[in-house]
C-alpha cells in the first residue's frame, strides 16, 4: 500500500523571496532617470525650445519669444521614427529654423522663399519668384527696437490672390537703398539642397539677400507655437530687480500658445 504524505505540495512560491521595498532615494532616482530619457527623446526626435532674440521676424514673432519647433516633419529621422511620424518636404512660405550657416552654433528664424531650383529677384519691396510676384500682404509700420510688443501698424495693403502671411515694412526706412548682394542686384537661382530664406520684418532682417542660401542640412526643423514670451532687456518695462518677480509681471503671457505662421 503506497504510503501518502501528510505535508502540503510545494509549489513555485514556495523558492521565491519576497521583494524588498523601495527606498525613496531609488524611487526618485528611477524617476528621474526615467524623465531624463524621455527629454533626450523629445529633444533628439520630436521638438525643441528656442528663442527668438531679434526683431527680424516682427510682427509675426516678437523679440523674446520662445517656441517648440517640430524636428521630425521634415523628414530629418532615424528610418524608425520616419516610419512612425508623418513627414512632408519643405515648402515655401514655411517659418523654419536652422543653424547658421557661417556659425553652425547660432539658431535663425526665417521664412522660406525660394526652393531648390527657383530664382528669386528683390525688387524694393516685392519678392519675384521664377519670375512672377511673390503673394504677400504688406503692412508699413513704424518699428521700435526696444520692445517686445507688436509694432505699430500704419498701413495695411489689401491681400493679393493666394497671399497666406504678412511682411512688415519699417515706414523710417523707406526709400533707402536696398541693401545685400544676393537676390538684390539681379536675380539668383537657388542650388539643389539649398533655400532661400527671409524674415518677415524686411527692413530688420539678416536673411539670405546678405549671406546666401541655407543648406538643406542646417535645417533643424519646423516653427509650431509659442510656450512663453519673456524680454528681460525690454526698456519700455519697469524692472524691479527682483527675478522672479519681473518674469511673474512682465511676460507676455498673451502670447502663449500662438501658433507661428
Amino acid at each position: 500500500m503506497d504510503s501518502v504524505s501528510s505535508r502540503e505540495p510545494l509549489t513555485n512560491d514556495a523558492f521565491i523571496s519576497p521583494a524588498k521595498p523601495k527606498t525613496i532615494v531609488r524611487e526618485y532616482a528611477e524617476q528621474f532617470l526615467i524623465t531624463v530619457v524621455m527629454a533626450l527623446f523629445l529633444m533628439t526626435f520630436i521638438t525643441q525650445a528656442v528663442q527668438v532674440p531679434t526683431g527680424s521676424m516682427q510682427n509675426n514673432i516678437h523679440i523674446g519669444d520662445h517656441f517648440f519647433v517640430n524636428k521630425f516633419i521634415f523628414g530629418r529621422t532615424t528610418p524608425l521614427i520616419g516610419k512612425l511620424l508623418p513627414t512632408r518636404e519643405i515648402k515655401r512660405g514655411d517659418i523654419i529654423v536652422f543653424k547658421f550657416p557661417s556659425d553652425p552654433k547660432v539658431n535663425y528664424v526665417k521664412r522660406v522663399i525660394g526652393l531648390p531650383g527657383d530664382t528669386v529677384e528683390v525688387k524694393d519691396t516685392t519678392v519675384f519668384v521664377n519670375g512672377k510676384a511673390l503673394p504677400e500682404q504688406q503692412v508699413t509700420i513704424n518699428i521700435n527696437k526696444n520692445t517686445t510688443t507688436a509694432q505699430p501698424e500704419v498701413k495695411t495693403d489689401p491681400a493679393p490672390a493666394g497671399a497666406t502671411y504678412k511682411v512688415y515694412l519699417d515706414q523710417g526706412a523707406r526709400g533707402m537703398d536696398a541693401q545685400g548682394k544676393y537676390a538684390v542686384d539681379g536675380p539668383v537661382t537657388v542650388p539643389a539642397d539649398s533655400y532661400f530664406a527671409m524674415g518677415d520684418s524686411r527692413d530688420n532682417s539678416l536673411d539670405s539677400r546678405f549671406w546666401g542660401f541655407v543648406p538643406r542640412s542646417n535645417i533643424i526643423g519646423h516653427a509650431l507655437y509659442v510656450y512663453w514670451s519673456y524680454n528681460p532687456s525690454d526698456e519700455d518695462r519697469e524692472h524691479s530687480g527682483n527675478p522672479v518677480s519681473d518674469i511673474l509681471m512682465h511676460s507676455n503671457w498673451r502670447r502663449t500658445g500662438t501658433a507661428i505662421k
